[in-house]
């Protein structure tokens, strides 16, 4: 499902990216294969660093269709950005993605909360942030961040996943499953 950043992707992901359902609220934009390609150096760069993590998405197939990054990283916070393919949108790769990266940043990286901005235009990603139970909306728990990101203007709305919510939700989800299955057994 993730996989670490490899230019081998770049390509098939810079097509994907350039999609003008896409391409606005892609964070990194590149306006050229070669751009991308320089980019992407620099993405892997700047996680060697420590400065960011970023994972390529795949499908059940294992071809790349998109990106999921966590940005900014301070104090063992940083700011979740998500892009999947024209092609993908609604086929429910995006759950299981977060999933697979919330895992590891939270239970490999030691990072303790996420951040989401979204633009307060970006209905899609609004809606698809609101689904999971573990995101609370953050504009007034979280007002000098929310603040300054809005420093010129409302255009966005802040998220919020801490690692406890996120460890509450698995673990109720685990209770749940195992009630089921011994419900089933019996």
């Amino acid at each position: 499902m993730l996989k670490k950043r490899d230019l081998q992707d770049s390509h098939v992901l810079f097509e994907l990216m350039s999609h003008p359902d896409v391409f606005p609220f892609v964070r990194q934009k590149a306006y050229s294969y070669d751009e991308f390609v320089f980019v992407t150096k620099q993405t892997i760069e700047a996680e060697d660093r420590g400065e960011l993590i970023s994972r390529t998405i795949l499908d059940d197939w294992g071809a790349p269709i998109g990106t999921i990054n966590l940005y900014d990283i301070q104090n063992g916070a940083g700011f979740l950005g998500t892009w999947i393919g024209k092609p993908y949108h609604g086929k429910g790769y995006n759950g299981p993605a977060k999933d697979a990266f919330f895992q590891e940043l939270f239970y490999e990286k030691e990072i303790e909360t996420i951040f989401m901005r979204i633009r307060k235009a970006n209905l899609r990603s609004i809606k698809a942030a609101e689904k999971l139970p573990y995101t609370v909306k953050a504009n007034e728990t979280r007002s000098s961040i929310y603040q300054e990101l809005n420093a010129g203007g409302e255009v966005y709305d802040l998220y919020e996943i801490s690692k406890d919510q996120y460890t509450l939700y698995l673990r109720r989800n685990v209770s749940q499953q195992e009630e089921e299955t011994r419900l089933m057994e019996a």
